[in-house]
C-alpha cells in the first residue's frame, strides 16, 4: 500500500519541546514517540469541520476536533474495556489510562457529549463530557498509512480487490459509559455514524464486534445462532486469518433457540443485526482485550429501509 504523507507542523507549538518532529500525515500532530492524533478532524465533505452531527436535549454528537478530545475518547475507552471489562492492559496503558493504538493517529473519532453535566476543568471552567464513542476508519485512508485494523483478525483482500471503486468504512473501538446507556446516546451514536456515512458516501460499513468472553464452548448458543442465521453471502463473506480462526458452528442449526440466542448476544451487535448487518466465517479469540470478535459487514444499500427513514435518506433527523 502506499504511504502517501506530507511533512505535518505541529498546531500546537509547545509539544515540539518534547517530542522530536517527524513526518505525519498532513494536519496531524506527534504527541507521543510513534503516535499521532488528528489535529483538526479533516472535514466533512461539504460541511464545515466543526459542524454537528446531531442532537437530542441536552446529548451531542460530532467528530472530536482536537488532540485533547482524542485523548479524553481515550481514557472513556480505556475506562470501559479495562476498567469494567476484562481487557489486560500493558505497562504504557496503565501508566496513561488511555485506550491508544497506532489506527487513533488515522481514524476519525465520533463523540457524544452531554451538555448538561460538563467536567471541571483547572481553574474552574467546564467542558462537555464525553459519554461515548466510535472510532470509524475510511478505505481512502486506510490504504495511504496501514490498512484496517480488522485485517489484524481477517482476510479482508478478497472483499477489497472484488469491490476496487467501492469506499468502506471500518467502525471500532464502541463504548457508552454506564449511565448514559440508554436510547438517546445510542441513537445518537448512530445518528453520528449515518450523517458520516452520507457525507462520505460510504458504500459499506465493515468491522469487529465483540462478545465477552474467551471461550467459545460457553459462546456455542450465539456464535452458532450468527453462522446458521446471520452469514454473509458468498460475495460479501470474509474469512478469519488461518491461525485465528475459530469455528462457529458450535451446535447443529436445529439445536438453536434463536429467541434465546437473541437474548445472548450483545446489544451492539443485536443492534447492528436489526439494521441488516451480516457477519463473517469465523471468530476470533481477542486474549488481551478479552473477548470474541465476529466480523461485521453492511452494505449501505442493503440497511433496513426503516432506519434510512427513522435518521432521514440525507441524515437531516437529528441534525442540530
Amino acid at each position: 500500500m502506499s504511504r502517501a504523507v506530507a511533512p505535518a507542523t505541529p498546531a500546537l507549538p509547545f509539544l515540539g519541546r518534547f517530542v522530536p518532529p517527524r513526518r505525519l500525515p498532513s494536519g496531524r500532530v506527534n504527541v507521543l514517540p510513534g503516535f499521532g492524533v488528528p489535529l483538526p478532524v479533516g472535514p466533512l465533505v461539504g460541511t464545515a469541520k466543526d459542524e454537528s452531527l446531531g442532537r437530542i436535549g441536552n446529548l451531542e454528537v460530532r467528530l472530536a476536533r482536537t488532540v485533547g478530545e482524542v485523548k479524553r475518547a481515550q481514557e472513556l475507552r480505556f475506562r470501559v474495556f479495562y476498567e469494567e471489562m476484562s481487557a489486560i492492559a500493558d505497562a504504557w496503558t496503565m501508566m496513561s489510562r488511555r485506550d491508544a493504538d497506532r489506527f487513533d493517529a488515522i481514524c476519525d473519532h465520533i463523540l457524544v457529549l452531554d451538555h448538561d453535566h460538563p467536567e471541571i476543568k483547572p481553574f474552574g471552567k467546564t467542558r462537555p463530557r464525553i459519554v461515548g464513542t466510535y472510532r470509524v476508519l475510511r478505505r481512502s485512508v486506510a490504504e495511504r498509512h496501514d490498512g484496517f485494523y480488522s485485517a489484524g483478525e481477517y482476510d479482508l483482500q478478497p472483499l477489497l480487490d472484488a469491490r476496487p471503486g467501492l469506499e468502506f468504512l471500518e467502525l471500532g473501538r464502541s463504548c457508552v459509559l454506564p449511565a448514559w446507556r440508554g436510547k438517546r446516546t445510542l441513537e445518537l451514536l448512530w445518528q453520528g455514524i449515518w450523517a458520516y456515512v452520507q457525507r462520505h458516501r460510504i458504500d459499506a460499513m465493515i468491522g469487529c464486534a465483540s462478545l465477552e468472553g474467551t471461550d467459545p464452548s460457553r459462546l456455542a448458543l450465539p456464535l452458532s445462532f450468527l453462522h446458521h442465521h446471520c452469514l454473509a453471502d458468498a460475495d460479501w463473506s470474509v474469512r478469519a486469518l488461518p491461525h485465528r480462526h475459530t469455528a462457529m458452528d458450535r451446535l447443529s442449526r436445529e439445536a438453536i433457540d434463536p429467541r434465546a440466542a437473541m437474548k445472548a448476544l450483545p446489544p451492539l451487535i443485536k443492534g447492528y443485526l436489526r439494521v441488516g448487518a451480516k457477519v463473517g466465517d469465523g471468530a476470533v479469540v481477542d486474549h488481551q482485550f478479552g473477548t470474541t470478535d465476529v466480523f461485521i459487514v453492511m452494505p449501505v444499500k442493503q440497511i433496513a429501509q426503516r432506519y434510512v427513514d427513522f435518521y432521514g435518506a440525507d441524515a437531516s433527523r437529528r441534525a442540530a
